[in-house]
């Protein structure tokens, strides 16, 4: 896949704030995918001893329900961990993976926020905007915003609401267990994200792309931590040229 240059990686915490403020202009809201058949999911996970940063990124065949294609690099992030600054820690190994990627998803589903974000700008919108593809915020918790408790039934969603402003849906995807936190990323509306990930979970809570990128990231940073890796990049900076596994 390609990606966009749009800012340099290298900045500290004001510059960082200063370029979610600029970029979240460009955000769109609307549209996505007409038909759906390749949907992305990515995660990252780090070391609890180094610096290092592992990520990994599924295109899932929503039709086939099987994993089409996998890449995985490992490298390191120098981006301290900043509550609503997770792209700027998070994305530049993020998109060497998808650097690598072969097929061009419909829909990315990233395990963070979208608009759902004090400043309209999470990860899912920062990667959407750099991939130029629909993108699609699902996380496991809330960063910001209220909402009452959805239905019981797969489906059944309530609005995450910041004042007057609707965020995402706080969504049902599986019948006894916690709902998951959608928003919207880039280029793509909150029903139509609804749709993404519902057709996206089989029988799990977490929708299948994102559910196999996580097993993927523990496995890298298993398998790394044993010296067999899949690539080393320098993540801090977005730059590097790694070798990604299949």
């Amino acid at each position: 896949m390609n990606v966009r240059n749009l800012h340099p990686w290298d900045v500290d915490y004001r510059q960082a704030v200063g370029i979610q403020e600029e970029l979240r202009r460009l955000v769109s809201a609307a549209g996505g995918p007409q038909k759906l058949r390749w949907v992305a999911g990515a995660d990252v996970s780090f070391s609890k001893s180094s610096p290092r940063v592992y990520a990994a990124v599924v295109a899932y065949d929503v039709v086939a329900q099987e994993t089409v294609e996998a890449k995985t690099v490992f490298g390191e992030s120098s981006f301290p961990y900043i509550p609503g600054l997770l792209s700027f820690r998070e994305a530049p190994i993020l998109l060497e993976a998808f650097r690598s990627l072969d097929i061009t998803p419909d829909a990315v589903i990233l395990d963070g926020q979208g608009i759902a974000h004090p400043r309209r700008f999470g990860l899912a919108s920062h990667i959407g905007l750099l991939l130029d593809v629909p993108t699609i915020g699902c996380a496991k918790t809330r960063l910001v915003g209220s909402f009452e408790e959805p239905g019981p039934n797969p489906g059944d969603y309530s609005p995450l609401m910041d004042g007057e402003d609707m965020l995402g849906a706080v969504l049902r995807t599986r019948k006894g267990v916690k709902p998951i936190f959608v928003s919207v990323g880039h280029k793509i509306s909150l029903e139509r994200a609804i749709e993404v990930v519902l057709a996206c979970c089989t029988r799990f809570r977490l929708p299948e792309p994102t559910r196999r990128a996580h097993i993927l990231t523990n496995r890298l940073r298993e398998e790394a931590e044993r010296g067999v890796g899949a690539g080393f990049v320098d993540a801090g900076r977005g730059g590097g040229n790694p070798k990604a596994g299949r």
